[in-house]
């Protein structure tokens, strides 16, 4: 049996990159997506990218791909997602709909 790589570095997260997976219905499902990057505008591998509910309260956490990107299946309704990075933080709020949802979170150092 082999163990998925993102098992083995510690993250039980889905690949972040992988396309959505095929039973996935989006009339039913919300998906908030995108890409973490820096100042510069570039991608953001390795970033720590937390889903926060309405109330401020932690809901889950994924490491974003090698190409700063990030994926959370949750609720419909109004999210905060909190990038932390080696090249800074970043908050975003989201008000995310039923279907995939596409952000673009910035992050800063401090």
């Amino acid at each position: 049996m082999t163990t998925p790589s993102n098992i083995a570095d510690g993250c039980a997260a889905p690949d972040q990159s992988a396309p959505l997976p095929a039973g996935v219905d989006l009339q039913k499902e919300t998906v908030i997506t995108g890409i973490v990057k820096n100042a510069e505008g570039e991608a953001v591998g390795g970033a720590y990218v937390r889903l926060l509910d309405a109330t401020g309260e932690f809901t889950a956490e994924v490491v974003t791909s090698p190409e700063g990107v990030f994926r959370f299946f949750a609720a419909p309704g109004s999210w905060t997602l909190r990038a932390l990075s080696r090249h800074g933080n970043g908050d975003l709020t989201v008000d995310a709909n039923r279907g995939v949802n596409e952000v673009g979170l910035s992050v800063v150092a401090a």
